[in-house]
């Protein structure tokens, strides 16, 4: 049975967007009015054979009936409007382990972890993402209660410090999630996308907060042992498909979701270049789109010899490249030059 997918492409920045927008030559991405778009890439999947075609948008209502109704009933999704903040934000990573790949040991203490969010706060990140169990590649799982300790003074008096900031907090463990609901939590990041305990998503669902659905082939310990899609691109669009239509939709709270296609999380170097290059198939779904690009392993896998410790220019240049597909979330380790260089190149885009 063929199956088809549509990516927003060929966008347009600002004034000009905006101005092609009221000529009916393009059509605002996610409701926003400062990007638009005014081709299409259709992809068609029958079976393996799996082609694409990019056509202008005024050329829909000439495709064949079946193809049209699907591509349309995209449109309306890739157009809407999202339930999230108005501009493209910053989450800010806060490792409070001692083995994260690249921050472990750092924030373990609480004074030095309310130090780090003061920080991450002042250089603009309107979200913090709370993590107390690593997720790097071959990393083991830990036990609730050793979780729990790392995180629970920090999740405890969050919101009390910071009522305007959102609180992310990462875990794969039902327990830990509710609790930290229990404290205002506004989202859970689940890098299983609710798989890893039984329990998670149905202690959850009804929950009033956003819900991160995460890709990740494998799991942590296992993902990068020689990951394989048919298609990464495809086969994460229809994981997302399935998960909010046979999961999500479960819940009251359901059109509180954020995709994350899962950078680095059980994929190669071209599995996560193909997923940057072409992350806008994901508006087609209809909710906000996470992407963390932030030091990881496929920099230094481009950069080679020019690799650097904190990859800043790597990830910002994955940074900007997503954002300039209407991405909405990044989650950074260096928020203040992430910040910097979003600045510079929005003021650049909207001229």
């Amino acid at each position: 049975m063929k199956k088809y997918y549509t990516r927003a492409c060929n966008f347009y920045y600002g004034e000009t967007s905006k101005d092609l927008i009221k000529k009916k030559i393009s059509l605002p991405l996610c409701g926003n009015s400062k990007i638009s778009f005014n081709k299409i890439e259709i992809f068609t999947r029958d079976k393996k054979k799996i082609s694409s075609k990019i056509i202008d948008i005024n050329k829909i209502k000439k495709q064949k009936t079946k193809i049209k109704k699907k591509i349309l009933k995209d449109i309306k999704l890739i157009t809407s409007k999202r339930n999230f903040f108005s501009e493209p934000q910053l989450m800010g990573i806060l490792n409070i382990t001692p083995d994260s790949f690249s921050d472990g040991g750092k924030f373990y203490k609480t004074d030095k972890a309310f130090e780090r969010i003061n920080l991450m706060i002042k250089a603009g990140a309107k979200i913090i993402d709370v993590g107390g169990e690593s997720t790097r590649p071959g990393s083991k799982t830990i036990h609730p209660k050793q979780e729990w300790k790392r995180i629970k003074k920090v999740i405890k008096y969050f919101k009390k410090k910071y009522p305007k900031i959102m609180l992310s907090v990462d875990t794969r463990k039902s327990e830990i999630m509710v609790k930290s609901i229990k404290y205002k939590a506004d989202i859970i990041n689940d890098v299983s996308s609710f798989n890893h305990d039984s329990e998670s998503f149905r202690k959850i669902k009804n929950s009033n907060v956003w819900k991160v659905i995460h890709h990740m082939q494998g799991t942590p310990k296992t993902m990068q042992l020689q990951p394989k899609y048919k298609n990464v691109l495809l086969d994460i669009y229809d994981f997302f498909e399935e998960k909010i239509n046979n999961q999500v939709n479960k819940g009251k709270n359901c059109k509180k979701i954020i995709l994350d296609p899962g950078i680095g999380f059980g994929k190669n170097l071209k599995h996560n270049l193909m997923l940057l290059t072409k992350i806008s198939i994901f508006h087609s779904l209809g909710f906000p789109i996470l992407i963390g690009t932030s030091r990881k392993k496929f920099i230094s896998q481009i950069s080679e010899n020019f690799d650097t410790k904190e990859r800043i220019g790597g990830t910002l240049s994955s940074v900007l490249f997503t954002f300039s597909q209407g991405v909405q979330v990044f989650r950074v380790h260096n928020v203040e030059e992430v910040k910097q260089g979003m600045l510079v190149y929005k003021k650049l885009l909207d001229q």
